[in-house]
């Protein structure tokens, strides 16, 4: 029985998106938490409180919150009904009386039911043959999605989508000072997505919750969405303390006093990358600059030629020194063999010319090796 339930509410939900009609209902009869006798007494306290929540919940108007039972165990009933903030007596009575009117057809013999629709305003409407009020209940019966797809910049959206639901779940769970009114925890929003669309999203949990277990419910709702149906255009998750749905179409009252900022601007290219210009140095560092280029270059120049002249000069001195003591060994060896032949005057005579010859040159020579002594030493 559960299951079949389950299976008609997905269906109609896939039916009614498929088709663009801007209504979603999502009754859930709780088949687990028991069941009573048809026109038997709970069923008799059932009518009575839910056809009396519309008159109960308009009666408090600055709260649009109403909770309470009817009969005696183990027959009693209990009841909540709400419509959200800024909902007119008329559209807040008109939506609990038809959703009280429906889960008393579609859920013939539950003692426990619940149900949010989402047009031409947010309410909702629960009964039980338990008290719930403070308790949190995460039962979900499934996750309602738009049948369309996301077919554009995925990437984009995402971001978007879980910037505005994460938003809102924190400012829905923080609690008002009205601990026992229906703006306790709730919150509508819109974000431009693109030109001429927009993304609108409600959420609220029962006011008579804690702030923790609220902001856990939203959580896991939207986990739960985003798990199941993250490329869909739409999408609703509702539990008995908490409601969730977001589609790309204005599909409540609840977004008639947003105002919407305008989308995005598209992301532009960015330019194509320019060659780096590099400003010329100022006079003062081109001309130092320019010095002392100058100035390694007349270096350059001068180590290259002063270099092999050295080398060249040395050279040159040590075949000089070399040259000057073969020639005085020369010379000495000359006189010795002058002195053997001292018998003869002629030769005599020739012996004094060879010393005025060889003493000339003996002293060209000394001439010479100073001028290659001094040279080394400059």
């Amino acid at each position: 029985m559960k299951q079949m339930s389950l299976f008609s509410s997905i269906l109609c939900f896939a039916l009614i998106s498929s088709f663009g009609v801007a209504s979603v209902s999502a009754q859930t009869c709780m088949d687990n938490d028991g069941n009573f006798r048809p026109n038997g007494t709970y069923d008799t306290n059932r009518r009575r409180i839910l056809s009396s929540l519309p008159s109960n919940v308009t009666s408090q108007e600055s709260r649009l919150f109403f909770n309470g039972s009817v009969g005696q165990e183990p027959n009693r009933v209990y009841a909540v009904g709400m419509c959200i903030p800024g909902s007119t007596s008329e559209d807040c009575s008109v939506c609990i009386k038809t959703l009280s009117d429906r889960l008393i057809k579609n859920c013939p013999n539950q003692t426990n039911a619940f149900d949010w629709p989402g047009d031409p305003t947010l309410c909702y409407v629960r009964y039980s043959n338990t008290s719930f009020l403070g308790s949190v209940n995460m039962y979900m019966p499934g996750v309602f999605y738009n049948t369309g797809d996301i077919t554009s910049n995925l990437t984009e959206f995402t971001r978007i989508w879980e910037d505005l639901v994460g938003g809102i779940i924190n400012a829905a769970s923080t609690a008002k000072r009205t601990p026992s009114s229906s703006n306790n925890y709730y919150k509508a929003d819109v974000a431009p997505l693109v030109a001429f669309e927009n993304i609108y999203a409600v959420m609220q949990c029962t006011p008579d919750l804690s702030s923790g277990d609220c902001g856990n419910c939203l959580r896991q709702s939207a986990r739960d969405y985003k798990s199941c149906c993250g490329q869909k255009r739409g999408g609703v998750v509702m539990r008995p303390s908490c409601f969730f749905r977001w589609d790309l179409y204005e599909y409540s009252k609840a977004f008639d006093n947003i105002t919407v900022a305008s989308p995005p601007p598209p992301v532009a290219s960015p330019p194509p990358l320019s060659p780096p210009v590099t400003s010329p140095p100022p006079a003062d560092d081109q001309a130092s600059t320019t010095d002392n280029d100058s100035k390694g270059i007349s270096y350059g120049v001068v180590a290259a030629i002063t270099v092999p002249t050295v080398i060249a000069v040395f050279i040159l001195l040590v075949l000089g020194v070399v040259l000057c003591r073969r020639r005085k060994s020369m010379q000495r060896t000359e006189v010795e063999s002058d002195s053997d032949i001292t018998e003869s005057k002629g030769l005599t005579e020739v012996k004094r010319g060879e010393e005025v010859r060889i003493a000339a040159g003996i002293d060209g020579a000394a001439s010479f090796c100073s001028v290659v002594h001094l040279g080394l030493h400059t």
